[in-house]
Order: structure tokens, then C-alpha cells, then sequence
């Protein structure tokens, strides 16, 4: 997969480390979708990760990435959305098998349990990772809800 667009949101507590998440992106010729938040005022995650669960479902975005501080609430609020699987990671192997083995096209980042060194580790990983298929396409085709 070519990764060329990448949706990013947080709350007040992922703001620290967006700036150097957004930075790693470009860095690397990815266009950023930014959502927000733009400071440590304290807002409500699902303002954010609503809009880029949505660019991620409507192809605007190949790929999203959304942090708070347990990671838990913006990976519960992405997950809302039918075609969205968002991974909450705190290290490299489960970023890398989340791309892998679960098809996860959202990263959900727990900046209050993990470095910041850490979170940029877990992103490049998710990146360079590719869905294996296989075996991994059946689960994964059932995921969604069909009710």
C-alpha cells in the first residue's frame, strides 16, 4: 500500500506529541490531515477523531492515527464507525501486527503510557507494515457488523 495521506486527530492530552508525530509524516512526503486539537486546552476527543475516522472511510485518507492519554476513548470512538479498525498500540509489535494480521487502518496512541520516543517508533512500524491477507482476510471480513 502507498501510503500518500495520513487523517490525524487528538485531545488535549495527545497535543504534545502531535507536532512530532505530523513532523515524522511530512518527513517522510506524507500529506496530513489535521484535525486537531491545536492546544493543551482540554476538549472532547470525539470532536476529533470523528472527522478522521470519517476521511478515512471515505478514502480522503489512506490511513489515521489518533491519541489521547489512555488511548482507549478516541480508539472506542473511531471503532464506532463500521469500516474503521483502529489498533490502540503500546509498542512496536502490536503496531506492526495490527497492520499485519487485523488490516488496522487507525493507530490509536496512549501518550500518557508510552514515550514519545515510542509513539514515533509505533508509527513508523505502522506504516511499513502491510496486511498479510491470507487467513488474516477471512477474520477480518467479519469484523464489520452486519445487523
Amino acid at each position: 500500500m502507498s501510503i500518500k495521506t495520513i487523517a490525524i486527530g487528538c485531545d488535549h492530552a495527545g497535543f504534545p506529541y502531535k507536532k512530532s508525530v505530523v513532523r515524522l509524516l511530512k518527513k517522510r512526503g506524507i500529506e496530513v490531515l489535521d484535525f486537531g486539537t491545536n492546544s493543551p486546552e482540554s476538549v472532547d476527543y470525539p470532536d476529533f477523531v470523528h472527522p478522521v475516522a470519517n476521511s478515512v472511510e471515505s478514502g480522503k485518507a489512506d490511513l489515521g492515527i489518533v491519541m489521547c492519554g489512555s488511548g482507549n476513548g478516541v480508539a472506542m470512538t473511531a471503532n464506532k464507525h463500521q469500516n474503521i479498525r483502529a489498533a490502540l498500540c503500546w509498542k512496536t509489535e502490536l503496531a506492526a501486527l495490527a497492520r499485519q494480521h487485523n488490516n488496522a487502518n487507525v493507530l490509536a496512541i496512549p501518550v500518557r503510557f508510552v514515550s514519545k520516543r515510542m509513539a514515533l517508533a509505533m508509527v513508523r512500524t505502522f506504516l511499513d507494515s502491510e496486511f498479510e491477507g491470507g487467513r488474516h482476510a477471512r477474520r477480518v471480513g467479519k469484523i464489520a457488523c452486519a445487523c
